[in-house]
């Protein structure tokens, strides 16, 4: 099988179901199958799911019990996927016309890459930053505080989002956003699934620093693009009411919890950006 598109829902019932129809209607000139991880939603998605789709050959879908977040869930799937490439697609991705097909011939003429993403755009067709350079400690309290807002901070967060770059080139990037990723599977004997200790921040930049580490290129694909209808979660509150928010709490201990995983090891093989 050509490819395995995996998507992990958890309360997305309307997103869910406009995420399979476009990617439905691209009418891909592969051999796909489609993978649906469900994390115990409570919103009807698995009745959406077996009243429309799961009568279509090429569409799985896989209960959990529990929400088990982004890694465990992703790695439900892609222990059942039979694809040569994985697509890991969250529900709120809205592939375009020809951006899968790029994704597959790119993987397919570089082999030294293990991992690539596809240029992300928002709904208005404007850039969505999805590559960036490995985080430094304190990004993340300069990304949630108003500490960002400082002169010296406000540059380390242009730094982390490679701002200075061309975002219409096709490069090698440090990590990319999970949201949109392709990945080669037999890559994975050496790198590994994600890593089930990230529930649900930092398991796309600890995977992308373990394909470096394994010596595999982790590129961004600027031609491939698709729609990311993204909301930052923290996007409505205060940052101090922020603080005391559950996603903020995860965010801020699987922060700690990467750095601690890397406190010994030394730079991945990455490009060594400037």
């Amino acid at each position: 099988m050509d490819l395995s598109i995996v998507i992990v829902n958890y309360n997305t019932r309307g997103l869910l179901k406009y995420c399979l129809k476009n990617i439905l209607e691209l009418n891909l000139p592969f051999d796909f199958e489609i993978i649906v991880v469900d994390n115990n939603s409570q919103d009807s998605s698995v009745e959406i799911m077996k009243s429309l789709y799961l009568t279509n050959p090429k569409i799985r879908l896989i209960e959990s019990k529990q929400n088990l977040g982004y890694s465990a869930g992703n790695n439900l799937a892609i222990k059942k996927a039979k694809g040569k490439y994985l697509f890991i697609f969250n529900p709120d991705i809205k592939p375009l016309p020809g951006s899968i097909d790029k994704l597959y011939d790119f993987m397919e003429q570089h082999p030294q890459v293990g991992l690539a993403g596809p240029k992300l755009i928002n709904a208005d067709g404007s850039l969505q930053y999805s590559c960036f350079r490995f985080p430094k400690f304190l990004i993340p309290v300069f990304r949630r505080t108003p500490l960002g807002r400082l002169p010296f901070a406000r540059k380390k967060i242009d730094w982390y989002l490679m701002k200075n770059w061309d975002h219409n080139e096709t490069k090698p990037v440090d990590w990319l956003l999970g949201s949109a990723l392709v990945v080669r599977k037999d890559a994975l004997e050496r790198v590994g699934l994600f890593d089930e200790r990230f529930y649900l921040y930092f398991s796309d930049v600890d995977w992308a620093k373990r394909f470096w580490l394994n010596d595999y290129q982790v590129y961004y694909v600027a031609p491939a693009q698709v729609i990311h209808l993204h909301r930052r979660e923290s996007a409505d509150t205060n940052w101090l009411e922020s603080l005391f928010d559950k996603v903020t709490r995860i965010h801020i201990k699987e922060w700690l919890k990467y750095f601690w995983k890397y406190r010994n090891k030394s730079q991945c093989q990455s490009p060594n950006f400037k």
